[in-house]
């Protein structure tokens, strides 16, 4: 892309993992980026890693979406900026392990903030531009998860990842006519600091190594998905033969089954 026809990139969780991949999928397409993240020291190492290898400028923005007021702080800051964002990648999120009465509902709060109120929100305000424009792409990264049923544990894990597949197929319908495309990205098990945060990590590495994703590889298809106009998108072969197995089963089947392999990959 030349500088003039450069479109602009908000990604959300950009410091690592899935975050860091599309940040950096991004700018070797010759987007230039808007980086938000808690962690200023590895959004700048970003940015300037960005700058230097794609050519491409990059916008360091910190912040913390279990703020409430964080989402129009963005949008105000980027405004401010003059800059247009033409493509959104809600990827921010965590898990809170463990039962639903064990934690307090504070944490609770600022995850369903993080997870559910600031995709919302931001989508919201960053949308109108888009349809103005009569070009954009959102992509909500959900997760395999929000296709399987619930099981104990990360109570609201899996609850809010179904709201953004939910969530990205009615906004995809209400914006398909404006040239915009909506993706909800749903992956399984992907190499990142997810599973050391929530304190899962030993149960995990007793996954088959099958069973693991690469982020850049999930940001790559995620990627060409929304480009493509794909509204629900699970990478991999694995977990797409796993959700479309599990829709075919009686749910009751595939309750059992997870049930009793929760303990592998949950701390409850």
């Amino acid at each position: 892309m030349s500088e003039r026809s450069r479109r602009h990139a908000l990604v959300t969780g950009a410091s690592s993992g899935i975050g860091l991949a599309f940040a950096r999928q991004l700018a070797s397409r010759g987007y230039d980026l808007v980086v938000t993240a808690r962690r200023r020291d590895r959004l700048e190492t970003l940015a300037e890693e960005l700058r230097q290898t794609h050519r491409v400028n990059a916008h360091v923005l910190v912040d913390d979406l279990s703020d409430a007021g964080a989402p129009e702080r963005l949008a105000r800051a980027i405004a401010e900026a003059g800059i247009a964002v033409d493509i959104l990648i809600n990827n921010a999120g965590y898990g809170v392990p463990g039962r639903y009465v064990s934690t307090s509902w504070e944490q609770q709060r600022a995850f369903l903030q993080v997870m559910v109120v600031a995709v919302s929100e931001l989508t919201h305000r960053l949308l109108p531009g888009m349809i103005e424009r009569q070009w954009g792409r959102v992509v909500n990264v959900a997760s395999v998860a929000g296709l399987l049923p619930g099981v104990a544990g990360h109570t609201l894990y899996a609850a809010s990842k179904a709201y953004m597949i939910a969530f990205s197929e009615s906004l995809a319908l209400e914006t398909a006519e404006h040239g915009v495309h909506v993706t909800a990205s749903c992956p399984g098990f992907t190499l990142s600091e997810f599973h050391d945060v929530t304190g899962t990590r030993h149960q995990v590495n007793q996954m088959p190594g099958f069973m693991w994703l690469d982020a850049d590889r999930v940001a790559r298809e995620s990627y060409d998905a929304v480009m493509a106009g794909k509204v629900v998108y699970v990478p991999g072969r694995v977990y797409r033969s796993l959700t479309t197995i599990a829709r075919l089963l009686p749910r009751r089947v595939v309750t059992k089954v997870m049930t009793r392999n929760a303990g592998k990959f949950r701390r409850v």
